[in-house]
């Protein structure tokens, strides 16, 4: 079996992340006015995510996938968490679990982590000669 990572899945998974980035600057503004630190969040996911992207399509293996896990992955725990255990500062009532643009999101951070682990598992490509 051939566990090598192909353009198809590099590409899939560079649109996963970069879906999670823009998700999460469109909802920048209302995140901020939740609360300041939600907002910065937000943001600093949308900056990760697209350096990530970056970083992967450059072939940057361990870095670039590394930074996605992080931002995928802290994303997906962020909404679970602000949907059941709450986030500081924020009222005790949950956000709906089926939001659209979070429903998008989770979707594409799980889409984008299942391709990463994928990806870190594939043996690294030979140099071309």
């Amino acid at each position: 079996m051939n566990r090598t990572l192909s353009r198809t899945m590099m590409w899939a998974a560079i649109f996963c992340i970069l879906a999670t980035g823009l998700i999460h600057f469109i909802n920048m503004s209302d995140a901020y006015h939740d609360m300041a630190y939600k907002g910065v969040l937000f943001a600093l996911n949308g900056v990760g995510a697209l350096v990530s992207a970056v970083g992967i399509y450059r072939g940057a293996r361990s870095w670039g996938w590394m930074l996605g896990i992080a931002v995928a992955g802290g994303a997906l725990l962020g909404y679970i968490a602000s949907r059941t255990i709450g986030l500081p500062g924020l009222p005790a009532e949950p956000d709906a679990w089926l939001e659209p643009m979070g429903v998008a999101s989770m979707l594409a951070e799980a889409g984008f982590l299942m391709i990463a682990f994928q990806a870190l598992r594939a043996p690294r490509a030979l140099p071309q000669a």
